[in-house]
């Protein structure tokens, strides 16, 4: 897929989309996006030559193909099948891209009934923060036909830094799901382990040093190391309402493996928790003020 005259449409141009939406206009592709309430500023989209657009059939009768970013399954689903949804629009041969983080069940079955009304579907969710996303240096992990992904790369690549083929339908989101379970169990073990040491009287430069120097080192640490300093929160701006149901997510993917829960389900319960305490519209490493 060369840019050239390619439409792409775009579907929820939020934090982490507007990124997507960004890069893509930049790469020289025209962009239609949807206009919706939820988006970001997207005034420099338009600079670019984008284009707000006012439902999803209408993005689907113009484009090419079409990337989803949004919250989570409900949310792609009735993107898809909603009356003014992107199947009404869809002509043969057209590509979705769903890059939210859903569940593997309704992935593989919408990817059954797009298939079934003559388009394709990859799932390619997300990894990193809406910086990296502004940068087009995402990483994705694609589920999908091998042959579909290998023609979808040069599009991948205008947003996209690290690209991973995970293998076939559902793929792509059942690898985000375990990725995003050890990104916030770890979260949630150093929010435990940073509220001791605060209790402690240790430093949070202490904490930081002996950390960083031992086995607690790694990417989740350096998103929170703002926060354990300086109380910022701009490295690691994931809402605790996302990590809640990416780990509900999770779980119920798991449950239908028969795989072991144990720990996940603790974790769940910590989000859903501060969720339900009116919490889950703050950042994930607000949790260490939080947790009790």
């Amino acid at each position: 897929m060369t840019k050239g005259s390619q439409t792409i449409g775009m579907i929820g141009v939020g934090l982490m989309g507007h990124g997507i939406a960004l890069n893509i206009a930049k790469s020289g592709r025209k962009l239609l996006f949807l206009d919706h309430s939820g988006n970001q500023d997207t005034a420099d989209l338009v600079a670019l030559g984008g284009e707000p657009v006012a439902t999803c059939a209408e993005i689907a009768r113009r484009s090419e193909a079409v990337v989803i970013c949004v919250t989570g399954t409900p949310q792609v689903e009735d993107v898809l099948f909603r009356e003014d949804g992107l199947l009404k629009g869809m002509s043969q041969g057209m590509i979705i891209i769903d890059c939210s983080t859903a569940l593997p069940a309704s992935t593989i079955e919408i990817a059954q009934t797009v298939a079934a009304a003559g388009g394709h579907f990859l799932d390619a969710p997300m990894t990193r923060t809406p910086k990296e996303a502004a940068e087009g240096r995402l990483n994705l992990i694609v589920g999908g036909d091998r042959a579909l992904f290998d023609a979808c790369l040069p599009l991948f690549e205008s947003f996209a830094e690290n690209i991973t083929y995970g293998g076939g339908s559902g793929a792509g989101h059942t690898l985000k799901l375990i990725h995003n379970y050890v990104s916030l169990g770890f979260s949630a073990v150093l929010s435990e382990a940073a509220k001791t040491a605060n209790l402690s009287n240790v430093s949070p430069e202490k904490l930081v040093e002996v950390l960083e120097t031992g086995a607690g080192a790694g990417p989740i640490l350096q998103r929170f190391k703002p926060f354990l300093k300086d109380h910022n929160t701009e490295a690691f701006t994931f809402a605790i309402a996302n990590a809640a149901k990416d780990m509900g997510y999770f779980t119920a993917m798991a449950d239908d493996l028969d795989a072991p829960v144990k720990v996940a389900a603790s974790v769940q319960h910590l989000y859903q928790d501060l969720v339900e305490g009116d919490h889950g519209h703050r950042y994930l490493p607000e949790v260490i003020d939080l947790i009790g």
